[in-house]
Parts: C-alpha cells; sequence; structure tokens
C-alpha cells in the first residue's frame, strides 16, 4: 500500500490547500445565501443516484443521467443567474477594495427622527443605504437630487401629495443622492407576510445586494428593515438606532469594520473547518494521489480448463504476491476488496502437467492498475484423475 510521506508536503502545497479551502468556504457560504437552495439540493441528489446507478451497473439510468450532467454547467449559468452574478460583483468588489462614503453621525439622528414622525403620521416610507455592491442594476427609475440628509428633506419627500411618495430614497454619506426609485419585488411570501409592496420592494432589493432598507409600514406605522435577504420587524424607531450604527460600522474602512467582519467569519468556524478538510482531501487525491509508484498485493489463483475426469485437490500456494504500478489515489478510490485474481489455464494437466507457469499477463485486474511482476513464478496444482468412480492419482508427466 503506498504511503504519504510528510516530507512531501512543501510550503507551496500548504498555500494550494488554503486558497483551495478559501474558495470552498466562499462557495460554501454562497450555497447557503442562494435563493436557489432546494434546486442545488436536487443536484446533489441527482449525483448521488448516478453514482449509485453506476455501482449496481444500471445501464440505462446512467446513461440518461450523463446526459444530464452534460448540460448541468448551462442548467446551473440559468437557475443561479443572478446568485453567480452577484457573486463575481462580491469578488470585485474585494478585489478592488470599493469604498463607500463614510456617514457622519447626524446621518443617523436625522434619519431616526425622521422615521419616529412618519411612523407615527402612519406615512409610508422606503429608505436604502447601499453597501459595498452597487444596486444600479437592480433598480429603475429615480430622480437624481444630491440634497444634504435632514429631516425636513425626508418628511417632505415622503409627504403623501410628493410625487416620489411611493418610491425609494437612496441615501450615500450624508447626502440623499436619488428619490422615487422602483427596487425589485420580492416572491417570499413568508417573509413579507402582511406587508404591503414596500416590504416586497425592500426585501427584494435585500435579496439582490447587501444594501440596507428601512420600511414604513402606512397602515399600522411599524418600523422593518430588511437586509441579507432577510426582513425583521423593529420594536420601534428607537430600535433603528442600533441597526443603523452596526450596519455603517460594517461598511466603512475602520478598524471596527475588519474586527466585525472577522467575528462574522470566526462564527461560522464549521464551514470553515469543513472547507479545509475537503481541500486536504482533494489535495492527496490529486497532487501525491496522481503519482505513480509500485505497491504489492497478494492475489488468489484461479484454476480453469481443468479436464474433464480431474478433480483439483489443492493449489501450492493459493495465493501470489502481485506488484502493481498505478497512481496512488486509484488504491483508495478503489478500495482494498478490489477483485484480483491470477488466472491459470490447466487443460494440459490432462498430459501430467503439474507445474504452472504465472505472469503478470494472466492477472486480472481493475484500472488503472497494471500488474508488473508475480512472485513466485511458478505453483503446481495436485490432481486427482477419476477413472470409474475410483479416484486414483494422476501420472505425473515432465513439466
Amino acid at each position: 500500500m503506498p504511503e504519504f510521506r510528510i516530507t512531501e508536503f512543501r510550503i507551496t502545497d500548504l498555500i494550494d490547500v488554503v486558497i483551495v479551502a478559501a474558495l470552498l468556504w466562499a462557495a460554501l457560504s454562497f450555497v447557503r445565501r442562494a435563493r436557489a437552495r432546494i434546486a442545488l439540493a436536487g443536484v446533489a441528489i441527482a449525483a448521488g443516484l448516478y453514482l449509485l446507478a453506476r455501482q449496481l451497473e444500471l445501464q440505462m439510468t446512467v446513461w440518461i443521467l450523463q446526459g444530464f450532467f452534460a448540460v448541468l454547467v448551462l442548467v446551473l449559468v440559468v437557475v443561479f443567474q443572478e446568485d453567480l452574478r452577484r457573486l463575481f460583483e462580491q469578488i470585485a468588489v474585494w478585489g478592488l477594495r470599493r469604498k463607500t462614503d463614510a456617514a457622519p453621525p447626524d446621518v443617523v439622528d436625522a434619519l431616526v427622527g425622521a422615521v419616529r414622525q412618519l411612523a407615527a403620521e402612519r406615512t409610508g416610507a422606503l429608505v436604502v443605504i447601499p453597501g459595498r455592491e452597487p444596486i444600479d442594476r437592480h433598480v429603475a427609475g429615480g430622480i437624481p437630487l444630491g440634497g444634504r440628509l435632514s429631516e425636513p428633506l425626508l418628511l417632505s419627500l415622503f409627504d403623501k401629495h410628493s410625487p416620489g411618495h411611493d418610491g425609494a430614497v437612496v441615501l450615500e454619506g450624508d447626502r440623499v443622492s436619488r428619490f422615487a426609485l422602483h427596487l425589485p419585488l420580492s416572491t417570499d411570501a413568508v417573509q413579507i407576510g402582511g406587508g404591503g409592496t414596500r416590504h416586497a420592494a425592500a426585501l427584494g432589493l435585500a435579496e439582490r445586494s447587501d444594501a440596507l432598507c428601512i420600511v414604513v409600514s402606512e397602515e399600522r406605522g411599524i418600523v422593518s428593515v430588511a437586509r441579507d435577504g432577510r426582513l425583521a420587524r423593529l420594536s420601534g424607531p428607537e430600535a433603528l438606532v442600533g441597526e443603523l450604527r452596526r450596519f455603517l460600522a460594517e461598511r466603512g474602512p475602520s478598524t471596527r469594520d475588519r474586527v466585525t467582519r472577522l467575528r462574522g467569519a470566526a462564527a461560522r468556524w464549521p464551514e470553515a473547518l469543513l472547507a479545509l478538510a475537503a481541500s486536504g482531501g482533494l489535495w492527496l487525491l490529486l497532487v501525491p494521489g496522481s503519482t505513480v509508484s509500485e505497491f504489492e498485493r497478494s492475489v488468489p489463483v484461479v484454476v480453469e480448463n481443468l479436464p474433464a475426469g480431474f478433480e483439483l485437490e489443492s493449489v501450492d500456494p493459493p495465493e501470489v504476491q502481485v506488484v502493481f504500478r498505478g497512481p496512488r489515489r486509484s488504491v483508495y478510490l478503489v478500495g482494498t476488496k478490489a477483485k484480483t485474481e491470477a488466472h491459470v489455464d490447466a487443460l494440459l494437466a490432462q498430459l501430467g502437467r503439474r507445474t504452472f507457469e504465472i505472469g503478470p499477463d494472466q492477472v486480472r485486474h481493475p484500472e488503472p492498475w497494471v500488474p508488473v511482476h508475480v512472485e513466485p513464478g511458478r505453483i503446481k496444482l495436485s490432481i486427482v484423475a477419476r477413472n470409474g468412480g475410483a479416484a486414483e492419482k494422476a501420472p505425473t508427466a515432465a513439466n
């Protein structure tokens, strides 16, 4: 059995494992956030069914599933188009170190004050604070403004007689960049519950970006926030202060932001551990596992073509040692119970032959193993000839 030696592990291999683990961790996070998680579960079930069909040699099922997996990449792109686009946007944001405008402290006070008064007056409102990801491709319409944020400005924009009352207001830094903006609607009826169009719009944008959306219900005066694909009802306008400060701290470029992100990553340590274990296993299979090496196995001797009237008593030795050559990973993938046999043609036993040569070409083995040597190279058969129901030793001929 080929063994891996720790001396084969280099610093570049460690970097390789860590990078792949980070990619797998990101993939796990993507699957956890993806809105089409059930579709991913369906793909996983189909993959499991395919492996089971191969083991049971269900040829027709295997052919059908092979055809399905041939177009799987196209299917995944279609199903996860929105999620994949957001994933690449997040990579670009991280790689380009995209920064957002810092919000001064009085922004929170002005926004909370306006939301408190809107909720008290039962005036509907929808405020969007973008995160690091761009939201332009998700929104439509809107009127540019660029005015400095203040409580009176927000109250006037959401006045019931204002033409932009039914749209959303976008805040960037301490400025109201646009108003009367239209957002994508969510179809998550469970989270929206008794909410209206504003709640569906807030959740729709939160599902597609890292923006924070604040909603004031026109019917009940309830304040809710949508973020990271979740819609949560707040106990009151005062609870909005903590949400805003937490969001602005995580979005900003400060040291506190990095500490917050590190704490969030540390909270997901089971995913990180799983990704690291999977990366290490892949490395063992693909890197040292691809190295061609030699290993030895005990292989049973199988006698075939024994002439009629003869009976086999024993084989000496009953097993031979065969040296195989193949990739290391094949030993683990094929398994310890792989069927290997050394076949001996005993047809010449009727002429008295009892000693037979055995070589690599007589060894049946799984792919991609290749037999290179057999020890011992000869075996002896003990054969009894049956004559009229009485057993007698067959004559021995020169070998």
